[in-house]
C-alpha cells in the first residue's frame, strides 16, 4: 500500500459514493488506474464494504444507551450463543467485547425509553450467560 492507495482510502471514506471518476481525480490519477487500484483494494480486504451512514432521529430512533454486559459464564459455547442472539437484536447498532469488567459495551438505539425499557426486558436481559 502506498501513498496513492491511502488517498484512495481517504476519499472513500469521506464519500464512498464517489464514482471511479470522480475518485481518480481527486487523487490525481487517470480513471484506469485507479479503478485498478479500488479493484485491488477490494480484493485485498482493504475495503471491505460500503454502506450508509443512518441518523438514527431521522428514523424515529430518538433514544439511544450504552449499555454494560457482564457475563455470569464465559466459556466458548455461552459467549458464541450470547454474540449470536445478539445479532438478532435490531436495536443493537453497535458491541464492543471488552477484556475485563464489563465483557461488552452495547449501543442500542430505541425511539424512546419505554421502548428501550421494553428491548432491554424482553430481548437484552435473556440473552444466553447474561
Amino acid at each position: 500500500m502506498d501513498d496513492v492507495d491511502r488517498k484512495i482510502l481517504a476519499e472513500l471514506q469521506q464519500d464512498g459514493r464517489l464514482t471511479v471518476t470522480e475518485l481518480a481525480a481527486r487523487v490525481r490519477l487517470s480513471v484506469s488506474p485507479c479503478h485498478r487500484r479500488l479493484r485491488e483494494l477490494e480484493r485485498s480486504g482493504a475495503i471491505s464494504g460500503y454502506r450508509a451512514v443512518v441518523d438514527p432521529s431521522a428514523v424515529g430512533l430518538s433514544f439511544e444507551a450504552l449499555v454494560f454486559v457482564s457475563m455470569r459464564q464465559e466459556d466458548r459455547e455461552t459467549v458464541a450463543g450470547f454474540e449470536r442472539a445478539l445479532g438478532e437484536v435490531p436495536e443493537v447498532v453497535e458491541a464492543q467485547r471488552l477484556f475485563g469488567e464489563p465483557d461488552y459495551l452495547l449501543r442500542v438505539v430505541a425511539a424512546d425509553l419505554a421502548a428501550y425499557q421494553r428491548v432491554y426486558d424482553d430481548r437484552l436481559a435473556t440473552l444466553p450467560g447474561v
